[in-house]
């Protein structure tokens, strides 16, 4: 199975999605998606088998994988502050690939019936759930 994980601006979020990846599941296969090189490089220094950078890298590679993972953003036109472009929402919204986000809400976004918890906690449950749809 081989796991993409998005990420922009610095790559913080991604940073810590693959760090927990990482620790749980050693041999797993993650590709670092940066909408920029600061986002993929701290992605990488924190374990990802290997990383891209940029729109055309991120399209291309969302069909080449299982499972996506990053915030809501990633999904959204003009998110990450603009660094989500129309063509990489569309891209990553029409991927066959399982998508498991996180709930992030910032800015004018507010998810009703989704309670706000840290992001430690968030980013555990994405790791379960990534565990759950591997061992099917």
């Amino acid at each position: 199975m081989r796991i993409a994980v998005i990420d922009g601006q610095g790559g913080g979020i991604g940073k810590h999605i693959v760090e927990q990846l990482r620790k749980k599941m050693p041999e797993l296969e993650i590709l670092a998606l940066g909408t920029n090189a600061l986002a993929t490089g701290a992605m990488v220094r924190a374990g990802a088998t290997e990383g891209a950078s940029g729109e055309s890298a991120i399209c291309f590679n969302v069909e080449r994988v299982d499972i996506i993972v990053g915030s809501l953003a990633i999904m959204m036109v003009y998110g990450l502050l603009g660094e989500i472009t129309p063509t990489i929402a569309t891209a990553i919204s029409a991927s066959k690939a399982d998508k498991v986000l996180l709930p992030i809400q910032r800015g004018n976004i507010l998810l009703v019936g989704v309670p706000r918890s840290p992001l430690p906690h968030q980013i555990e449950a994405l790791v379960i759930e990534v565990e759950e749809r591997l061992q099917k």
